[in-house]
């Protein structure tokens, strides 16, 4: 086959999908808007929910990249997107042009900004993070407040982002909840003394493992979970953290200081995502791409041509998103034929 297949995001989904058509002798043009590859995975140290080194992930994701039919360009943000006489052209910020017989929109997501919660107080006061800056304290093997000591007591709020009327984001993340757990333990690894709480809407451990993981959690490290979500968060003094909630089970207000707070961020379509999609008429709700059919189409658009796979359709975990990588590049490779 001579046809050129471009890949507009080098993520989990772009790599995975790239590595598939390139054995299979398709010439692929990688398209990344970062200074390097791996898109949000990077940003993990350890992977639900068996902990698993992420970058052991990352390298057997990524160095299937070296691939001489894979041509990979990075600083790359593409800002139009569109079919011209069969062939699809892809426009970047420079104004270089990419032509290729198909299109694989693998744009992914972005994390929630915890700056628009701000009766959660991110930004505003100390010891409160997000649960991505909790995985870079942690990578170096410590976790420590702004006053330089390990917390005694840390508690984790699910759903920040996700299931959200006031953001505009109704849906579930998928992610959290799980990670929530992971998180804890790995807290309590750190500090086996601490105090953990983890504050839940309702905990959805739907995966395999992950019912038996949240079990280990509470018999294993004593992480307490709270039915509850965060009304609001203030600094004290003492540059502690001061939660006010309710316990919803009790149905009684509840009041608690912690060390440090973690905000467990939820998934949203990237701002390439959302650009492109709606370029091309595919924007979904909520602003990620919307594939042709849930079914028999998921990795189908209405314009001939142009695919998608991973979060750029929805939140996904990563085993998921490989997987529909894998899906969408066996599409492409039919729709070449």
């Amino acid at each position: 086959m001579e046809q050129k297949v471009l890949i507009i995001g080098a993520g989990v989904a772009g790599a995975e999908a790239a590595a598939q058509l390139a054995e299979n002798g398709i010439r692929v043009c990688l398209l990344e808007k970062s200074a390097e590859t791996g898109g949000n995975v990077k940003n993990w140290v350890k992977l639900f929910p068996d902990f698993t080194s992420a970058q052991d992930v990352r390298n057997g994701i990524f160095d299937k990249l070296k691939h001489p039919n894979i041509e990979v360009r990075t600083g790359v943000t593409v800002h139009k997107l569109a079919e011209e006489n069969g062939q699809w052209i892809a426009e970047d910020q420079q104004g270089n042009r990419y032509e290729a017989s198909a299109v694989l929109l693998a744009s992914g997501f972005e994390p929630f900004d915890a700056n628009r919660k701000e009766e959660l107080g991110y930004g505003i006061y100390d010891n409160i993070i997000t649960s991505i800056e909790f995985e870079k304290a942690t990578k170096a093997g410590q976790l420590l407040t702004t006053q330089g000591n390990a917390p005694k007591r840390i508690a984790f709020l699910n759903c920040v982002g996700s299931r959200d009327e006031k953001v505009g984001n109704n849906y579930c993340s998928r992610v959290c909840c799980i990670n929530a757990v992971k998180q804890a333990i790995e807290y309590k690894e750190l500090v086996p003394d601490g105090e953990a709480y983890v504050f839940y809407m309702d905990l959805r451990m739907s995966g395999q493992c992950y019912e038996e993981l949240y079990r280990r959690s509470q018999q294993d490290f004593s992480v307490n979970f709270i039915r509850g979500r965060i009304s609001e968060a203030s600094g004290t003094i003492d540059k502690r953290v001061q939660i006010k909630a309710e316990d919803t089970l009790t149905g009684l207000p509840l009041k608690i200081t912690v060390d440090m707070l973690v905000l467990m961020v939820g998934m949203e379509p990237s701002e390439g995502t959302r650009l492109l999609a709606r370029q091309n008429g595919i924007a979904g709700e909520y602003g990620f791409a919307q594939a042709a059919g849930t079914f028999l189409a998921d990795n189908q658009t209405g314009k001939q041509g142009l695919f998608l796979a991973g979060t750029c359709k929805r939140p996904l975990t990563i085993p998921e998103t490989l997987a529909d990588a894998r899906s969408a590049s066996l599409q492409i490779m039919e729709y070449l034929k």
